[in-house]
């Protein structure tokens, strides 16, 4: 008995200097960070001098900035929009991937995951030239339809339907996944609604959005958090202007933090950010529970 503790014990030790390196970096570089930040939200902290306990004093400045609205109006249209537009326009196109009757299929696939690729620096700047109001191709493009093109990102009005485009364009990781869940419908039921005289349309609303709702609430989970951390592509392409149109929530976490050296400051927006978006995905998590499909 006591041999066999002894092992145990030799086990377990030998387990836990296996794995200690990673309970160090836990500890270090996710747990620390994480109270350190809860702590300096209640702080009033610039880097440059010690920090100095001004209890909810931060969380109340938040909420009579202007700017903290503004930003959160606009991740928030991104939400709404961005998510809607590139998740219909994913779904749309792994649908058509999915038919087995489309010549160059593979190619197609290639062609659609190969934005995904690009770094994010070199798809913003390949961005500003594509919606160049002059001689940009997307309003040369719109100019040979008749119509005239907006000037894109230097309007607060269409600055962020600009962004939406390269949500869309760049929606390549999202039409694999799509296309992968796709092919987990058994054809079976699609030859039953057909059998039944069901058409096109029907069957995809009756068979494989409903079937395809686990997959979809992965995508729109990862999505949401994507948009809340959207940084380097707005950072690049307008640095927040025209008018704060797009000032998104990290980019203003950012520029308080390392611009302005507001740290106490940032971390209670960012203790704020983590709130939000736990509601957001708790709701989203109900909503696929309500009218989504589970086995």
């Amino acid at each position: 008995m006591n041999k066999k503790m002894n092992i145990a014990r030799r086990d377990f030790r030998n387990a836990m200097l296996f794995i200690s390196l990673w309970i160090i970096g836990v500890i270090a570089f996710k747990l620390y960070p994480i109270v350190i930040s809860f702590y300096y939200s209640l702080t009033d902290y610039s880097v440059v001098k010690k920090s100095e306990f001004i209890g909810f004093g931060n969380y109340n400045a938040l909420f009579h900035d202007p700017l903290f609205y503004k930003s959160l109006s606009n991740t928030f249209y991104m939400i709404c929009l961005g998510t809607v537009c590139s998740t219909a326009a994913a779904i749309a196109i792994a649908v058509l991937l999915n038919n087995k009757g489309i010549k160059g299929l593979s190619f197609l696939r290639v062609v659609f995951f190969i934005p995904t690729l690009v770094p994010v620096v070199i798809a913003s700047i390949l961005w500003i030239w594509l919606l160049q109001p002059d001689n940009g191709i997307i309003n040369e493009v719109l100019g040979f339809f008749g119509l005239t093109g907006p000037v894109w990102l230097a309007s607060p009005l269409w600055a962020k339907p600009a962004f939406i485009l390269m949500m869309v364009w760049s929606s390549g990781t999202a039409i694999i996944i799509y296309l992968a869940g796709l092919q987990e419908i058994p054809d079976s039921l699609y030859e039953s609604a057909s059998i039944d005289g069901a058409g096109f349309f029907r069957k995809v609303f009756s068979i494989t959005l409903p079937l395809l709702s686990p997959v979809i609430l992965f995508n729109v989970v990862t999505s949401v958090i994507g948009i809340f951390q959207w940084f380097a592509e707005p950072l690049i392409m307008t640095n927040g202007g025209p008018d704060n149109s797009t000032l998104f929530y990290s980019l203003n976490l950012y520029r308080s933090a390392f611009q302005y050296f507001k740290m106490g400051y940032a971390s209670a927006m960012a203790w704020i950010l983590l709130v939000i978006a736990m509601i957001i995905i708790l709701i989203l998590f109900r909503l696929n529970k309500r009218f989504g499909y589970s086995e």
